[in-house]
């Protein structure tokens, strides 16, 4: 596994891919799917806000580009349903170097970043106010200006990857202790821009 990739996230390198990611539902599909695991597109359309037929077609685009996959349907189920699970338990992308590529890369960062803030606000409506008062402090908020060459920003991302990923790896190897519960970490970075003269 790479430095760059110290939780086994799928690699995203086809524009294409993120493209189609970028989509509101399947992002919203494949969000659903690492976090709860395998579902029918039935299953799914109530957390995505579409139809079950809709969610279903969602999911096949996805699995044209190995994002999420077929599974066997669990035992006690209808066997004729259809199965999907995430391909892995999250994903990552690189910024593409091509004009066309950057543009796929913006789409995708932009519908990320859309539901990341729509998932913090419900939580703060739905979650905070039941959490117990331990949990509630350590709900950390931050919002830091820090002065970086991109050399330095790398090094920072990769240390903060590799201080999270005993964390992350534990959850597949069923090691959680007792009082363990997910905790969703949420990292934007945003570089400022820099006033040319």
């Amino acid at each position: 596994m790479s430095l760059r990739n110290p939780y086994g996230d799928f690699e995203i390198t086809d524009p294409q891919a993120m493209r189609a990611l970028a989509h509101p539902v399947r992002l919203a599909a494949l969000s659903y799917l690492q976090k709860n695991g395998p579902a029918t597109a039935t299953q799914l359309s109530e957390h995505v806000g579409a139809s079950p037929s809709v969610t279903s077609w969602h999911l096949r685009h996805l699995a044209e580009f190995g994002l999420v996959i077929d599974v066997p349907p669990p035992s006690g189920t209808d066997r004729r349903q259809r199965w999907w699970n995430a391909a892995a338990r999250g994903f990552r992308y690189e910024m593409p170097d091509t004009p066309e590529g950057a543009e796929a890369g913006r789409l995708l960062r932009t519908e990320m970043m859309n539901q990341v803030l729509e998932a913090a606000q419900q939580w703060l409506v739905e979650t905070e106010p039941n959490l117990d008062p331990e949990w509630s402090r350590l709900a950390g908020s931050a919002n830091t200006l820090m002065v970086v060459t991109p050399a330095e920003a790398e090094a920072l991302e990769s240390a903060i990857e590799q201080l999270m990923a005993p964390y992350i790896q534990r959850r597949d190897a069923g090691e959680s202790p007792d009082d363990a519960r997910p905790v969703r970490y949420v990292r934007i970075s945003l570089p400022e821009a820099t006033e040319r003269p």
